[in-house]
This record gives C-alpha cells, sequence and structure tokens, in this order.
C-alpha cells in the first residue's frame, strides 16, 4: 500500500525501470540516457482520497485492486510534507461536525514546494450557507483556502489555485496552479525536467514552436532561448493560467493561441484560416524549435509530420510506449541527439521521459 512503501528499495526500482526502459528502446540508435531520480519520499504535490464513513467516524481511504472494502489510510509518505500536515488537521475538522461530514465523499490536496497549499472537499448533496459558515472555520483552522463541489455547484471561499515558485538553473519562476488545471505531480523533478530542456535549446537561436504548453510550465524558462515563442493550448483554463504566469515573471516574448494542435496543424498548412489567429503573423516567425509535451496518447499522425518540418524537436513524453512510437517515425528525418528518463511516479511503472531530435 502507498502508506507502506519502503524507500530503502527506491534506487532498486528505479534501476529496474530503465533496464525496461532500454531494453524497450534497443531498435533506436539511443544515446545515453542521463537519469533523473526523485526524491523517495514526499514528493507527490496532490493527491486524491476518498472518505469513508463508519458510525461516528470517518477516515481517509483507498480501495485495494480487486478489494471491496476500502484500507485507511493512516499517512501518506508519498505526498508533500504539506499534504501530510494537511490531512490529520483536515479529518480533526470533519470529526464530529456533521455539517461538513455528512455526504462528504472526496477529499483533494494540492500543494507547492513554495508551501501553499488548497484542499477541496466533494459532496453527494448542495452545499448551504450553513457549510459555508463551518467549511470557513476549519480554513482559518487548517490555514489554507477550501473549495466545496457537488452536482453542478463550486463554492469558492478564498480563491481557487495555488502559487508555485520553481528554480530553474538558478532563476526563479511564478506560477498559477488552478485547482481544475493539469500540474506536474512531482515539482522536484518538474524542476529537473526544465533544467533539461533549457540547457538542451540553449543554442538553438531563432523561434519556439510549442504545442500543448498547460499553464506554461516550459514555455516560460523556455523563452529566454528564443527571439519570439508561439505557443498552443486548448484549455482556457491553461491560457489564463499562462497569461497570469508570463505577467508576474515579466516575460514579454510568448503570443499563446487557444487551439488544437490539429488546428494549428490546418493554419501553419494555409489549409483555412483562424479567427483565433487573426493579431499573429505566421509568416513572421523563423521557427528553429518545436516543444512538445502530449497526453498519454503521443502525437497523432498529423502532429508527426508538423514537427518533422523543424530543425530540432523537444519532445517530453508521459509515456514511454507512445514516445516510442513517435520517434520511430520521427528518426526518419530526424536523429536523437539526446535521451533522458525522469521519475516523476517513483514506485509505479510509469516513466516520463525527454528526447532532443535534429534534422539529419
Amino acid at each position: 500500500m502507498l502508506n507502506h512503501i519502503h524507500t530503502s528499495q527506491y534506487q532498486q526500482q528505479l534501476d529496474e525501470k530503465i533496464a525496461r526502459l532500454r531494453e524497450d528502446f534497443s531498435n533506436l540508435e539511443l544515446p545515453d540516457v542521463a537519469v533523473y531520480p526523485s526524491q523517495p519520499s514526499h514528493f507527490r504535490m496532490r493527491a486524491e482520497f476518498r472518505i469513508w464513513h463508519e458510525g461516528e467516524q470517518s477516515f481517509y481511504a483507498m480501495h485495494k485492486p480487486g478489494g471491496s472494502r476500502p484500507i485507511p489510510i493512516d499517512d501518506f509518505p508519498i505526498g508533500s510534507e504539506k499534504i501530510n500536515q494537511l490531512m490529520p488537521a483536515v479529518m480533526a475538522g470533519i470529526h464530529g461536525n456533521e455539517v461538513l461530514r455528512r455526504k462528504l465523499y472526496v477529499v483533494e490536496f494540492l500543494t507547492t514546494l513554495s508551501g501553499d497549499a488548497l484542499v477541496t472537499l466533494i459532496y453527494h448533496k448542495p452545499l448551504d450557507e450553513a457549510w459555508q459558515a463551518e467549511a470557513r472555520l476549519l480554513s482559518e483552522a487548517i490555514g489554507a483556502p477550501i473549495i466545496g463541489r457537488s452536482k453542478k455547484q463550486k463554492v469558492v471561499l478564498d480563491r481557487d489555485y495555488v502559487t508555485e515558485e520553481l528554480t530553474v538553473l538558478g532563476r526563479q519562476y511564478k506560477y498559477k496552479q488552478v485547482e481544475t488545471g493539469f500540474t506536474q505531480p512531482n515539482a522536484g523533478v518538474n524542476e529537473k525536467m526544465l533544467a533539461w530542456s533549457v540547457g538542451n535549446s540553449k543554442d538553438n537561436g531563432g523561434d519556439l514552436l510549442e504545442l500543448y504548453c498547460g499553464n506554461g510550465n516550459f514555455t516560460l524558462p523556455l523563452a529566454q532561448n528564443f527571439n519570439r515563442v508561439l505557443a498552443t493550448e486548448i484549455s482556457k483554463v491553461s491560457v489564463n493560467s499562462s497569461h497570469w504566469s508570463m505577467e508576474q515573471n515579466g516575460v514579454s516574448n510568448i503570443d499563446i493561441v487557444r487551439m488544437s494542435s490539429e488546428d494549428f496543424t490546418d493554419a501553419l498548412n494555409k489549409v483555412r484560416p483562424f479567427r483565433r489567429l487573426k493579431d499573429i503573423d505566421l509568416d513572421s516567425y523563423s521557427f528553429s524549435t518545436v516543444f512538445v509535451d502530449p497526453p498519454r496518447a503521443g502525437l497523432d499522425g498529423g502532429a508527426v509530420e508538423l514537427v518533422k518540418r523543424f530543425d530540432h524537436i523537444l519532445y517530453i513524453s508521459c509515456n514511454p510506449e507512445t514516445l516510442k512510437n513517435n520517434l520511430e517515425a520521427l528518426s526518419e528525418t530526424h536523429r536523437i541527439e539526446k535521451f533522458a528518463a525522469f521519475d516523476q511516479f517513483p514506485y509505479t511503472h510509469h516513466l516520463e521521459c525527454g528526447a532532443l531530435l535534429t534534422k539529419k
């Protein structure tokens, strides 16, 4: 179980994952794999727990695969220290408080390296003024903002985001991470991914195209290496977070357009005009590099053909299987110059990877 991990086995598990990775990619001409480990404990910045009620007691729980009865979670060593501080404080506030406890079924925690935190309580009931009054008292007691959710209802008592500060090659970047938006779960390894990406693009020059930019996680530090950056993202929440972060960090050479990679490919190919690009002159860009951090499905066929146009491809992947398929296609036109493995998800089979490709 997650609350009984053995940190002494961390290096062995990582070595086994890297060995599998090398075997799976043996048909590709990979350079030496740079391996970036995680902290063995307290590395995960967000967590979600079911709440199990039994008599007058409630507790955090997770279900064992194949089991019907939930397993109580007493502590959470892979969670950030902030999560572990908040867990007992939140549960203490719920115990004996029927307004907060009744029909509560999920608690979510979102924390940051900078010490910020947000707690979301999710219910099978409407949230009324009595709930808001008790939730405000709990928020004051635990020292963190609280959000309440139920069907078609979201109650924000203070704010629905946290502020993160990440250090990349000696420079600090401030980010807005909204409760419902995607964020990298392992902030320490995220800093290593950012440093690797910046370090491997510093001599590329020209302009950068980024697909799937999210909340600007990679966009902000990468911008220092290029004259201009054009980034695309489909999520409105993430686009708004990116603009906030750009302003907070004083980065002014980035333009973000809210559109899918498929639509952007059509725009570059001049298949049809797009209103969202009415203020963007695509012909004025001199792209040297494309950066992609796609979802687990990887790049689709159209996106693969798009990125083949660029001299340099920076690819961050959360799924080695789809990365391998994409690299096999991209190897027709590009060489794999650098390859890295980032252990975002210790004690699981998942592994984040990075590849730098240069046109042959």
